[in-house]
């Protein structure tokens, strides 16, 4: 605490001390800077008075006493004016404030009826001065506390309107003392005087008549928007004097639901894995299709990475920092499914949730929505999704009236959709609509220059995962995953390779470690080397599985050994020397 902080209220006290003895006064604060002064000290106001004066004393000690005799009293001991002082007699007063001396007030007499009047009345002077003192005291603890209120004001009007909620601060008759910048962004209103012109009567009704805190009241407010507000009673000595209301837009919801269930780590192109020609031509497609507004149909068999194509292209545009939304058709009822995609309003149909529900469209405005399964869509929605992807709003089951959504639509499928179209199963224009920008995902049989390079990314995946040492692929191994036709593609290739690494003891994967359907491959290409399987999986074998057409097993080990060693001249080399046949058989055969 500083008296510089009053020194008006400390210059007007000092001159009224001074009107009541008769005698110059001045006041020193704890840094003993005069602030205050009458008669001779008045020019003075503001300068230091000295360290070893009687004023340092009082502060130090501090002590209220009166010098009769100035160079006498122990407050003179070291002052350097002691032997030519041309006072008659001094008192100081401290002035303290919670325990702690703030300054002294000090009356000096420069004249011998002066002295004597001090000496005369000292009893009274001092109780008089500690009185001055104590209102000096005041008033600084007033200023304090005064401030300390506007400071803690200010910091809540602060609060208030940078806090990204909007609030609405009224009395407990609903008139409104106080809204934030946020909330009058989000309504579109510069002013609102009452609750009344936000809340329809019952709403209203209701929330004047709480003795509680309340919160999540789902809300359609008078100017069309939805939310969720929560009510916050303001007491003043259990009595309720207002409410402080925070509401929180749909959107702002859904977006925060969005943000904790529905995100996931961003996915980029680089990490699709695959350099093979017809890969790397969809994946340069797909990276120049990523920036624009227009519907992807995304074409593959199932275990593909139709999903991973679709992340990849929502994180690669504008649309990145919204929501990425999935929904599988095929794995929903057709009866729910419209609820899911398009929302549902309070009432709507037995077993609704109070306050609705908000569709994917909904919870995924202004970010991706990805439709895996398109084709497997009822006919009845997709004449809806039709109309959505035109007029970009949904009508939600129950609802009056359209909403309207920000949503680009990522489509994906196995199935062939011209001939669904013929067939009279899926809609042409939905077809059409779908269809402005397709990719086509080769399936793992078509990219074997691929096969390799996935199979050792999933293994330190499933290493990784499982905490295993990352083991070797003997060349019985590869074999076995580059004869495989793959029809569950990468995501069969996944489940191979995460029971080789629970089951693989060593630190080399053999072909005993993957699933009894791959082992099968390799006993009919190789099975001379039988000695690479164990007992146990030969016994388990039928004639079926050992035998095929030489031609077959031919055909079949050339494009392993073609696969594995390339095509340049040394590695056909390698690969005829590995088949046991002349290089030139080797080329006569792959003719």
């Amino acid at each position: 605490m500083a008296l510089s902080k009053i020194i008006s209220n400390v210059q007007l006290i000092c001159e009224a001390i001074a009107s009541v003895v008769n005698i110059d006064v001045t006041i020193v604060d704890h840094e003993r800077v005069r602030l205050a002064g009458t008669g001779r000290y008045r020019d003075s106001i503001g300068e230091k008075v000295n360290e070893n004066s009687a004023f340092s004393y009082a502060l130090r000690e501090s002590l209220g006493f009166i010098i009769e005799n100035p160079g006498e009293h122990q407050a003179c001991t070291n002052c350097d004016c002691k032997e030519k002082c041309n006072e008659h007699a001094e008192v100081c007063c401290p002035i303290r404030v919670d325990g702690k001396t703030v300054g002294v007030i000090g009356l000096i007499a420069f004249k011998e009826d002066q002295r004597q009047a001090l000496i005369k009345n000292q009893e009274n002077l001092m109780s008089f001065l500690d009185r001055m003192a104590d209102l000096i005291a005041s008033k600084l603890k007033e200023y304090e506390s005064h401030e300390a209120i506007e400071l803690l004001a200010k910091e809540l009007e602060v609060v208030f309107e940078s806090i990204d909620t909007s609030l609405i601060a009224c009395d407990k008759m609903g008139k409104i003392l106080r809204v934030n910048r946020k909330f009058k962004r989000a309504f579109g209103v510069e002013n609102i005087e009452n609750l009344d012109e936000l809340l329809y009567k019952r709403e209203l009704t209701y929330l004047l008549n709480m003795k509680e805190n309340s919160k999540n009241h789902f809300q359609t407010f008078k100017n069309g928007l939805q939310g969720i507000f929560d009510v916050s009673l303001i007491k003043v000595q259990q009595a309720i004097k207002g409410y402080i209301i925070t509401i929180k837009t749909l959107e702002e919801v859904m977006s925060t639901v969005n943000d904790m269930v529905l995100d996931s780590p961003s996915t980029g192109f680089d990490q699709i894995i695959g350099n093979s020609k017809a890969m790397t031509q969809v994946k340069d497609l797909a990276q120049k299709v990523a920036g624009s507004a227009s519907t992807v149909l995304i074409l593959g068999e199932s275990g593909t990475g139709k999903e991973l194509f679709a992340r990849a292209i929502h994180y690669s545009s504008s649309r990145q920092s919204f929501p990425f939304v999935a929904i599988n058709c095929a794995a929903i009822p057709d009866q729910l499914l419209e609820s899911e995609l398009f929302g549902y309003e309070e009432g709507a149909f037995t077993g609704a949730k109070k306050g609705g529900k908000p569709g994917k469209f909904q919870l995924a405005n202004r970010g991706t929505l990805f439709l895996d399964e398109i084709g497997d869509m009822p006919l009845h929605l997709q004449a809806k999704l039709l109309r959505v992807l035109q007029e970009k709003r949904i009508d939600r089951l129950g609802g009056s009236g359209a909403i309207e959504v920000d949503v680009r639509v990522i489509a994906a499928t196995h199935a062939n959709l011209e001939e669904k179209v013929n067939e009279g199963t899926f809609r042409q224009d939905l077809y059409y609509r779908l269809n402005v920008i397709p990719l086509n995902i080769p399936p793992l049989r078509e990219r074997k220059d691929d096969l390799m390079l996935t199979a050792n990314h999933l293994i330190s995946k499933w290493c990784s995962k499982l905490l295993k040492p990352l083991p070797k692929m003997s060349d019985a191994f590869r074999g076995a995953l580059l004869l495989h036709e793959w029809t569950g593609n990468v995501r069969e290739l996944e489940n191979a390779v995460e029971y080789a690494i629970n089951v693989c003891e060593g630190d080399v994967l053999e072909i005993w470690h993957l699933p009894k359907r791959l082992a099968n491959i390799q006993s009919t290409s190789d099975y001379q080397n039988s000695e690479v399987l164990s007992p146990s999986s030969v016994e388990s074998l039928s004639i079926n599985d050992w035998l095929m057409p030489i031609s077959k097993i031919e055909e079949k080990a050339i494009n392993v050994a073609l696969t594995f060693y390339g095509c340049s001249g040394e590695g056909l080399e390698k690969a005829a020397k590995s088949l046991g046949i002349s290089r030139a058989t080797l080329y006569r055969k792959i003719k």
